[in-house]
């Protein structure tokens, strides 16, 4: 299996240095930019895996290339917000960053994070028991071409959100916490802001257009309810 591409976009030296001196130590292939116009050309020239992406750039912000980018390409993106930038985390995960790691942070948790997506990428996140093809009443989930539709209507979901159905569906009628969610559709200990979820979870009903299909089960987490064929 070849190297990984990730691709690091930081203006500041510092970080960004430490940033590739870990990544490369686990022997991904690391590409770099500084500013915003440099990450669209490299994004678009390298295809990464993933793209470690800060929000504050020179010139174009990290939430105006994420915009950017969504318009092109599904790649996964995880951003870098500071502590207090709690609008920039939402309104990044609205815009379709698919993690955040808010600084100052751990780059062995940046690692572990970046590993994670990509056995979930690679792998997907279905146990292997599993049918090929999840038929419901509304939703039919095919789970080897990563295809969903709802009343026979093609929904174009990104990776994030196919696999949050995914689990839900897989778990028809059972309730799961946002922290089960988290542990299914990311992949690891995840010690941040469990909005998330719902913020991606939003995106899946609003494709779907229908919202039966999800319930919120308040204060514990959310149900698929669509009834199986």
């Amino acid at each position: 299996m070849p190297n990984a591409k990730i691709l690091v976009v930081d203006d500041e030296p510092a970080i960004l240095n430490l940033v590739v001196s870990y990544l490369k130590a686990e022997n991904y292939e690391v590409y770099t930019a500084s500013d915003g116009e440099a990450a669209l050309k490299a994004a678009r020239a390298y295809k990464p895996d993933i793209i470690v992406l800060d929000v504050m750039l020179p010139g174009l912000d990290g939430l105006e290339v994420l915009s950017r980018l969504r318009r092109e390409s599904d790649v996964y993106v995880i951003l870098l917000t500071a502590r207090t930038e709690e609008t920039d985390k939402i309104v990044g995960l609205s815009v379709g960053a698919d993690d955040y790691v808010t600084k100052p942070f751990s780059p062995r948790e940046l690692v572990a994070r970046i590993k994670a997506a990509l056995r979930r990428l690679r792998a997907g996140t279905g146990s292997g028991a599993a049918p090929a093809v999840l038929s419901f009443r509304h939703v039919r989930i095919d789970t080897g071409a990563r295809l969903v539709s709802v009343d026979e209507q093609p929904v174009t979901l990104t990776a994030i959100e196919f696999d949050l159905l995914l689990a839900l569906a897989e778990n028809r009628g059972r309730v799961l916490s946002r922290e089960q969610l988290l542990e299914k559709v990311w992949g690891y200990d995840y010690y941040g802001d469990t909005r998330v979820v719902d913020v991606h979870l939003g995106h899946v009903r609003q494709k779907l257009g229908r919202s039966d299909l999800i319930a919120t089960v308040r204060g514990v987490g959310y149900r698929f309810e669509d009834e199986p064929l």
